[in-house]
């Protein structure tokens, strides 16, 4: 089995494991007031969790931000931490 084939298998078994035990850098943007944030919290808790690779996953939180307010409010979306976690980690 190819690299390519285990890791799309294994990733394929649990994400948030397959995040954990790797160096991927994840940055996670979400609205304070979305409904779903509690998901973005409890997926960055299970990456990091049992993880030797934190420093490069975050959870950014955006203060009194709903979903959509992420699509096409550019008072609200962080493009200076996008910009900044990108040339970092990419």
């Amino acid at each position: 089995m190819g690299i390519t084939k285990f890791a799309t298998y294994s990733c394929a078994r649990s994400y948030s494991t397959c995040i954990s035990s790797g160096r991927w850098s994840v940055l996670i943007v979400h609205g304070e007031k979305a409904h779903s944030c509690y998901f973005s919290r409890d997926a960055y808790a299970a990456m990091t969790a049992e993880s030797k690779y934190t420093d490069n996953k975050e959870l950014m939180i955006i203060p009194d931000a709903v979903h959509t307010d992420l699509y096409d409010n550019v008072d609200v979306i962080p493009f200076d931490k996008l910009q900044s976690f990108f040339e970092k980690y990419l």
